[in-house]
């Protein structure tokens, strides 16, 4: 499982907090959930967790607010000979499949709705007055379409926002391998264009996620000073190399880095 806060800096008066304790309590829930190893849902876990956790601050914070702390979520459960997913928001899995290349699974909605917020923007000289208020809109332009129809979705106050996770399921004999990765550690691909899928996996297999994460980094501070700089972002990645084959297992050997 691989979690990914997100909110916004400065927004204490809307949730006190934050998006560190959001994360965490999301993620012990849910764990706490599949290591029942029922079988259940994925969906309805993460549903029934979100609902949880909102009920723990809903009293003392404004967690309907755009900004209050939300998360993105990768899970993989191994049950029964097949390996269950689910994605909400932009992170990414990449399946290492025992013949032919990766598939590659993210959920693209925010990167589009980001994409179409942002239209606006296209030929603005940045630096101005005029870029900066156009920006602003464009900011609220996406809070407002987050965890709504025809927008994207993530963990945050909503359990009805689990139902529209990207979800799936692999028979596990057909995989050698499964990594995780959040948005910021898929930059590796794109896009600063250092390698592609196979060859990130490839990467994981000879020096582990520590290899793929410094490898962004030095691309992040090659680029600070030119006109494709981007504000680092959290860069995590879980990789993991023994499947179980049995009816009934669960993941073993993840390797995470962050």
């Amino acid at each position: 499982m691989l979690l990914d806060g997100a909110g916004i800096p400065g927004t204490e008066s809307i949730c006190s907090h934050g998006v560190a304790w959001y994360t965490h309590r999301l993620g012990g829930a849910l764990l706490g959930r599949l290591s029942r190893d029922d079988g259940r849902d994925l969906a309805a876990i993460l549903a029934t967790t979100i609902g949880e956790i909102a009920a723990d601050h809903r009293g003392a914070c404004d967690i309907t607010n755009p900004s209050s702390p939300q998360a993105t979520v990768v899970m993989v459960r191994a049950h029964r000979g097949r390996l269950d997913y689910l994605l909400l928001a932009d992170s990414f899995l990449v399946l290492d499949p025992v013949r032919g290349g990766p598939q590659v699974i993210t959920d693209e909605r925010e990167v589009t709705t980001r994409r179409i917020c942002s239209a606006s923007l296209d030929g603005v000289p940045s630096g101005t007055p005029e870029y900066d208020r156009i920006r602003d809109s464009c900011v609220e332009a996406l809070r407002a379409r987050r965890n709504q129809p025809g927008g994207y979705w993530i963990a945050k106050d909503d359990p009805h926002a689990a139902e529209e996770a990207v979800t799936g399921s692999r028979p596990l004999h057909d995989l050698d391998s499964v990594a995780l990765l959040s948005n910021g550690a898929s930059r590796i691909v794109s896009p600063y264009g250092l390698t592609d899928w196979p060859g990130v996996l490839e990467l994981l297999a000879a020096g582990g996620p520590a290899d793929v994460i410094r490898r962004v980094r030095q691309a992040e501070a090659r680029t600070s000073a030119g006109p494709d700089a981007r504000v680092p972002d959290d860069a995590t990645v879980a990789h993991c190399t023994h499947l179980p084959r049995s009816e009934v297992g669960e993941l073993s050997q993840p390797s995470p880095q962050s």
